[in-house]
């Protein structure tokens, strides 16, 4: 029998499709296994290649069969599809995945640790928990409304007012409405109180990771950034320079040229949403406080927003603090102020 070098792996909550190929292509080996079946057969398979979707669980599954003495290499699913061969289903989807592996100028997704998955994990729950806090403020918003009651906009005004009208007694609320206004005021505190916890948490784990202490020193980044960074792309040793980070975050603009005629559009939004909004909001923290300092960054920046805007300005103060959290991460080195 042929010795299986090349191993595509479909990913699923109950059976899984394996595709075995040879190092000459051929087809060697096409199974379905069960999800308790599944170390169990890449323990007794001699080591080779395997190739996954990053998806959900995909991490995991990296891991486990890595300790097997195989090479797990996860692909993002767009360049899995372009393999796919006529329609989709599971086995032909093991044999895109065994095909798109072998590719020499594939891309790859870096596994993650348990240690950056954890940390992800506590920023996913914070930013529902925002997300829950935001929607609570618009509906107490709009039901105050409908009272007659207006407030400024921004949650900061809701959480001192809400009380004052509560307690107001020449407003001629029911009782009813004082109920419930109070309902919604103890859970907004609550919200508060869970998103600080949170805060909290990621901080304390800031504080005892070299890489995210080394990222703090850089001008718009803070605890909540640093972690998620540092989660998402560990030591960031993947990209080969900050260019090539910052086009993954989608920092860059999106090309459309053709017969040497270049065309630049917007900036591409691929990648990470919540890593490239946190790189977003951190510059746009930076352009606020330019206008009164006179050092390089600043002037330039000013330059940038007098020629383009203020938002365009941000953005690209996002894209060069992508490649500064680079430079940081993948070479070991600490942040330098530019004179």
């Amino acid at each position: 029998m042929a010795i299986i070098t090349t191993v595509g792996l479909d990913l699923a909550k109950r059976y899984f499709q394996v595709h075995g190929a040879d190092k000459q292509g051929k087809v060697v080996l096409k199974k379905k296994l069960s999800r308790a079946e599944v170390l169990s057969f890449f323990v007794n398979l001699p080591p080779c290649l395997v190739g996954m979707e990053a998806c959900g669980g995909s991490h995991y599954w990296a891991r486990e069969i890595g300790k097997s003495g195989h090479t797990v290499r996860q692909i993002s699913p767009q360049f899995v599809k372009p393999y796919v061969k006529s329609n989709k289903n599971d086995a032909n989807d093991a044999e895109a995945i065994c095909e798109a592996v072998s590719r020499p100028s594939m891309r790859f997704v870096t596994t993650k640790s348990i240690e950056q998955q954890d940390i992800q994990a506590l920023h996913r729950i914070r930013d529902r928990l925002v997300g829950n806090r935001t929607a609570l403020a618009n509906q107490t918003q709009g039901l105050l409304l409908e009272l007659g009651v207006t407030m400024p906009q921004g949650i900061r005004h809701l959480r001192t007012m809400l009380p004052i009208v509560i307690e107001d007694l020449d407003n001629n609320q029911t009782l009813l409405e004082k109920d419930y206004l109070s309902d919604l005021y103890s859970e907004l505190v609550e919200l508060d109180e869970k998103v600080a916890a949170y805060d909290a948490k990621l901080a304390a784990i800031c504080k005892q990771s070299a890489e995210c202490m080394r990222l703090l020193k850089v001008p718009g980044i803070g605890p909540l950034s640093a972690t998620a960074i540092v989660a998402v792309v560990g030591q960031a040793k993947e990209f080969k320079n900050g260019r090539e980070f910052s086009a993954w975050l989608g920092l860059v603009p999106r090309q459309n040229s053709s017969g040497g005629k270049t065309k630049l559009q917007g900036i591409s939004k691929r990648g990470d949403i919540y890593l490239r909004t946190l790189l977003i909001h951190g510059a746009r923290a930076v352009a606020y406080r330019c206008s009164s300092r006179t050092d390089a960054r600043s002037e330039w920046l000013r330059a940038v927003c007098d020629r383009r805007g203020m938002n365009r300005a941000i953005v690209a103060r996002a894209n060069k603090t992508a490649r500064i959290v680079w430079a940081v991460l993948a070479k070991g080195e600490a942040y330098k102020e530019a004179a």
